[in-house]
């Protein structure tokens, strides 16, 4: 089970702090930008051609950075579990923004899976399936970020990049992993192998044809 309620969890911060970084959890807008700007990175040079799924897209604050820098992909397709990210997040993008729980329900087929922050709140057993779920409906990879220490905490989710290295090698992946930018920070790109594609099980996929 979750260590708290993510519906309650984002809602209270959404009526606390208003359509800003703070309304989402992040420290700052500042921070929030780094972490876009450091996932930017570790997907390919040209977006424009590609569909990205941005999973906890809340606000849709990634659509906005990669719009002011005329960096938009070819798709782009938002998913929250939060009712009302959902509908913020399609009244600013114009895109679809989906209402979906990674962890148990059927995921849109993309070239490229990113997650930003949207595995704060999750146990390391859900972790593993999280990211599981978003390769098996990425054609090429994922790229996300992670709170880094050994923390036991009974609210937000912290790994070490080795526990991550140690994953990805056990199921053939392909791995980057970018540290240093922020403090308690790190950032990760998985590809599948060139000579393997993601699962095509029915049940972990939707159909992103027709998507913004």
């Amino acid at each position: 089970m979750p260590r708290v309620d993510t519906e309650s969890f984002y809602r209270h911060a959404l009526a606390r702090y208003g359509e800003n970084a703070e309304g989402v959890h992040w420290r700052s807008t500042e921070s929030q930008q780094i972490r876009f700007a450091v996932l930017r990175d570790l997907l390919p040079p040209d977006l424009s051609r590609l569909s990205l799924v941005d999973v906890g897209c809340g606000l849709g604050d990634l659509h906005a950075f990669l719009a002011e820098r005329d960096d938009l992909p070819r798709q782009y397709i938002g998913l929250d579990a939060v009712q009302v990210m959902v509908e913020r997040a399609r009244a600013r993008t114009g895109c679809a923004i989906l209402h979906c729980d990674v962890l148990s329900d059927p995921l849109p087929a993309a070239d490229w899976y990113l997650a930003s922050g949207a595995m704060a709140l999750l146990t390391h057993e859900e972790t593993g399936a999280f990211i599981e779920r978003c390769l098996g409906a990425a054609r090429s990879g994922l790229v996300f970020n992670l709170l880094k220490g050994h923390h036991d905490s009974m609210t937000f989710n912290y790994l070490m990049p080795e526990t991550i290295e140690a994953w990805a090698a056990e199921r053939n992946l392909g791995l980057r992993i970018v540290d240093g930018y922020l403090s308690g920070d790190f950032s990760v790109a998985m590809t599948h192998p060139r000579h393997e594609s993601p699962g095509t099980e029915d049940g972990n996929r939707r159909s992103a044809e027709g998507f913004c």
